[in-house]
């Protein structure tokens, strides 16, 4: 279960008609605020696609330990399959499906490595076994055994045994900057609600498209 406590966001809209809204960043704040309480498990669960040197699509989920109007935050394995794609083509598309609340987010947007001090910061959060298990793991990378995976977290844990475990130099995380937003809700017989946000860069102004579902 994600610890969604710690997850920053602005503050909430009050609107009752989401299609009203005319920034996507609250809007977000408001659903995924109701998306914590009514889900059963990891409400900040995302989808992440990402493109390898081919052009190939790769998505996998991910957790969102945090966002605000800078961006969506996630950490890994520098050296993992994702890792490697971002930094060939540092551009990633995020989905948040929340099927509880038949609604949708759709975002798009360009990557960026968060700072260490801010990834030094996440990492001292983390469950001590997920601390280990960020140093015995070489994710994406051939596992011959689970007992082989075993013996690196008991042997990472012997030496850790009292005091912190410090942040794996190969571990850090990454900020999605939304230049594209999709907001979908379900209605009767397929005809869903949809509004799309727009903008040119960083701190520009959100153009705003109401689509057919």
């Amino acid at each position: 279960m994600a610890d969604t406590t710690s997850i920053k966001h602005p503050t909430p809209l009050t609107s009752g008609d989401f299609t009203a809204a005319e920034e996507p960043f609250a809007l977000f704040g408001e659903w995924f605020t109701e998306a914590a309480k009514a889900e059963p498990s990891d409400p900040n669960a995302m989808s992440l696609a990402t493109v390898d040197e081919s052009g190939t699509p790769d998505v996998r989920m991910v957790l969102m330990k945090g966002y605000d109007s800078d961006g969506f935050v996630f950490y890994s394995h520098i050296a993992s399959q994702k890792g490697r794609e971002l930094a060939t083509n540092p551009k990633a598309a995020l989905l948040f499906h929340w099927k509880s609340l038949r609604r949708q987010v759709r975002i798009r947007g360009k990557v960026s490595p968060v700072s260490e001090a801010e990834a030094d910061a996440y990492f001292a959060t983390r469950p001590k076994q997920a601390q280990i298990g960020a140093w015995a793991s070489k994710q994406s990378q051939p596992l011959e055994s689970r007992f082989a995976f075993e013996q690196a977290i008991a042997k990472v844990a012997a030496k850790h045994i009292v005091g912190e475990v410090p942040r794996p130099p190969g571990w850090s995380g990454w900020r999605v900057a939304p230049s594209q937003f999709e907001f979908w809700h379900d209605r009767p017989f397929r005809l869903h609600d949809r509004i799309e946000f727009r903008r040119t860069a960083p701190g520009q102004p959100w153009s705003k498209t109401r689509l057919y579902p």
